[in-house]
């Protein structure tokens, strides 16, 4: 089989032929990638590819009916929505993710963000900086807060797991439930209990045709006055514009946002760029050094998996 990088994984050269090593003893071909490829390159290692290695950069159709054999894409991240699913299933391509690796990030960050509003740490930053004082800054507690979970995935459930060590109240709302909520104290309620008695919501939710601008114009009105929204999993989740309008009006008290509609570098005319009391990281929360090698050894174990006939983290094509 030849095992093709589609794009780099953000781990040491060594560390990826360590990785490696058993499938090329095993007989197979290994092309790496270090460095991001341009597209005629990527059709170029797309017609050798019996099993492909990606990302996070889409892959769409185009590209995908370059293949001449390939049969199986180890996806290197969580979602899959950058990808093609329909081509896939229609070219009988199988497709598993690394669901998993970056739970524990994601989660601390999450927390981070909720602390760094409360506390206006960028505030406080900056008025230090500024040769400034105290008198005045934003500054709340988050032990005794409600916190609003939407989908209680594995990156819900650790969020919940700190939550609780610090003593906030955790409510949720999800498509299916988790038996590990009542171990955590979590009570489950309708969309529009979490929006009404959270002062912190946070989403964790994938992107689906259900899920796009889930939270809505209407749906943020009906959040608190002065509650925070905290979103780490997929920017199309909430409509933006009417995001930017509630923090500008003063309706929600500060948002921190790790995911856009596009990638960044964000085009200058984002209205969040612009509106009050945000923090925004371009989509950092899966990054860590330990993350990478975690999904590094996600992607490699899901290949030799499928070699050996037992494909493991499979995504259903549909």
């Amino acid at each position: 089989m030849n095992i093709v990088m589609l794009e780099p994984l953000q781990v040491p050269r060594d560390y990826l032929f360590e990785l490696a090593g058993p499938l090329k003893i095993a007989g197979h071909t290994f092309i790496p990638c270090t460095t991001p490829l341009e597209t005629e390159e990527k059709k170029t290692r797309i017609r050798e590819a019996d099993i492909l290695i990606i990302a996070n950069s889409p892959l769409g159709a185009d590209l995908l009916r370059e293949s001449r054999r390939l049969s199986y894409i180890s996806v290197a991240f969580t979602g899959t929505d950058h990808l093609d699913r329909a081509t896939c299933r229609e070219m009988g391509i199988r497709v598993s993710n690394a669901s998993g690796y970056s739970t524990l990030d994601v989660a601390e960050l999450t927390v981070g963000m909720m602390i760094s509003l409360l506390r206006g740490v960028q505030a406080a930053d900056a008025r230090t900086r500024a040769g400034g004082i105290k008198e005045g800054l934003p500054a709340q507690r988050l032990h005794g807060k409600t916190v609003g979970i939407l989908g209680t995935g594995a990156i819900g459930l650790r969020v919940a797991e700190l939550l609780k060590a610090f003593g906030c109240r955790v409510i949720a709302h999800s498509r299916t439930h988790s038996a590990r909520t009542e171990n955590l104290g979590i009570t489950y309620v309708p969309l529009d209990n979490l929006l009404t008695e959270s002062d912190i919501l946070t989403l964790h939710t994938p992107l689906t045709e259900q899920t796009r601008h889930m939270i809505s114009r209407e749906r943020l009105a009906m959040m608190k006055q002065g509650a925070y929204l905290i979103n780490c999993a997929r920017g199309p989740v909430v409509d933006t514009a009417a995001l930017a309008d509630a923090l500008n009006s003063g309706h929600l008290a500060g948002a921190a946002i790790d995911v856009f509609d596009t990638e960044p570098p964000l085009p200058g005319d984002n209205p969040l760029l612009d509106a009050k009391n945000t923090l925004l990281t371009p989509h950092i929360a899966y990054y860590t050094a330990e993350s990478m090698k975690d999904r590094a050894i996600i992607v490699f174990d899901n290949i030799t998996k499928y070699l050996n006939g037992t494909i493991v983290r499979e995504i259903t094509l549909d």
